[in-house]
């Protein structure tokens, strides 16, 4: 057993014992954020037969090639073709089908002229838009030819039929969804959102909008966990905080295993007299010192018969909530089906505004937090070191990484970011 692990150790074996969770089969709007199990194949095109992306006429290209203002073609006017039409007028020579926007298109029509390019069947000027569906007399007058397929939506042009509209393991957005919709599918073969377990323990922990006592504080690692849980993709609960007692943390735990697929819990961690978690997991669950500053007390293991993994973070609300980006995070991405290349925070490289050096412990990797600018490529300090300091925190968007090498960065130093936004 190492007796310090690095970082990318400490992500690794967590890593390591993470499976995707199985797939399961969703209605469309509760696989919204979910990872795509299999390829899509498209059974039917789409869209189904062509339909006009214009309102204006069906027309035979033959009877308008030549139309001009000056010398207009004049067409009999044989029907109208509404959206969901699906008794359409054949278009012979001569002839003409007014035609609204998503309209099939009809029997001889071999493009469809926009109702601008027409007098909209009122022999006047150009028309600006299409009148009421008795509204136009008998004939229309189009000032403007059009070729083939003009302004025709083709049948399969969108997806043809075996082709792959979505490929497996694509997150499931809203233009997904609507893809999935329009395909005709009610359902996506999916990997659940992971279920995940927030607990924080501290018998000076109390819950906030109650009053605090002495030596008391408000449990804000439960609700930023949690928040943080959910939004990496998660169903996340969060339990009330557990006092400095290892039998009601046990049966806590016990308790919640049951809607699991991952628990976090912060604070006990550590080297100190009343380290609950660390005294009421010890043998299940392995406790180690991480290269890293803030978050050096880590905890790792698999619990009940399910082999539930948790995660024990720090007690501070910084050490916590760096953890949980660095460890949590990918974790609930892998159970979730996300590609290896897509469990982190994206990371970039800034040029780090400050006016005096930044220091850092030797031989740990030091996160601070900052707020990154994309426009001038940097990134400055916000608030000090310490890992009681949410209120720097909730101004940061992003964490500054110094290197375990190094103890010191300077003004303009180039150094990796991890962006949190």
């Amino acid at each position: 057993m190492n007796d310090t692990w690095s970082v990318e150790e400490h992500r690794d074996d967590v890593l390591g014992a993470m499976r995707p969770l199985e797939p399961i089969e969703l209605p469309l709007l509760d696989a919204a954020g979910c990872v795509l199990v299999d390829d899509v194949v498209v059974t039917a095109p789409l869209p189904p037969f062509d339909n006009s992306s214009m309102d204006g006429y069906a027309v035979r290209t033959a009877d308008v090639e030549t139309a001009t203002e000056e010398y207009p073609a004049v067409l009999r006017v044989v029907g109208d073709i509404a959206a969901g039409s699906d008794t359409l007028p054949a278009v012979g020579p001569g002839e003409a089908a007014r035609i609204m926007t998503g309209a099939p298109l009809p029997p001889g029509a071999q493009a469809v002229v926009p109702v601008e390019w027409t007098d909209g069947g009122a022999g006047g000027g150009p028309a600006t838009g299409m009148n009421g569906q008795r509204e136009h007399g008998p004939e229309v007058r189009v000032n403007r030819g059009a070729p083939a397929r003009a302004f025709i939506n083709g049948r399969g042009s969108d997806a043809a039929t075996g082709a792959i509209a979505l490929t497996a393991g694509t997150v499931l957005g809203p233009p997904q969804l609507g893809l999935l919709a329009a395909l005709g599918h009610a359902t996506a073969l999916v990997r659940p959102r992971p279920r995940v377990v927030v607990l924080s323990t501290g018998s000076e922990l109390t819950a906030p909008g109650q009053p605090l006592g002495p030596g008391q504080i408000h449990d804000s690692n439960g609700f930023m966990l949690t928040s943080a849980a959910q939004a990496a993709g998660a169903v996340a609960y969060r339990v009330a905080a557990v006092a400095d007692d290892a039998p009601s943390l046990r049966a806590a735990l016990d308790e919640q295993l049951v809607r699991a697929d991952l628990v976090v819990t912060s604070g006990g961690v550590s080297v100190g007299a009343f380290d609950v978690v660390k005294e009421a997991l010890a043998g299940e669950v392995d406790f180690r010192r991480v290269a890293m500053q803030p978050g050096k007390p880590q905890a790792f293991g698999l619990l009940g018969p399910d082999r539930v993994p948790l995660l024990g973070l720090p007690g501070n609300p910084v050490s916590a909530y760096v953890s949980f980006e660095l460890f949590v995070r990918p974790a609930l991405r892998a159970l979730a089906g996300h590609a290896p290349d897509a469990l982190d925070r994206p990371r970039v490289t800034a040029r780090l505004a400050c006016e005096a050096p930044l220091t850092s412990p030797p031989g740990r990797r030091q996160y601070l937090r900052g707020t990154y600018s994309s426009d001038e490529g940097t990134v400055a300090p916000v608030g000090g070191a310490g890992s009681y300091l949410v209120a720097s925190l909730a101004r940061a968007n992003a964490l500054i990484e110094i290197p375990e090498a190094a103890t010191a960065a300077e003004p303009g130093a180039v150094l990796t970011v991890v962006l949190l936004g």
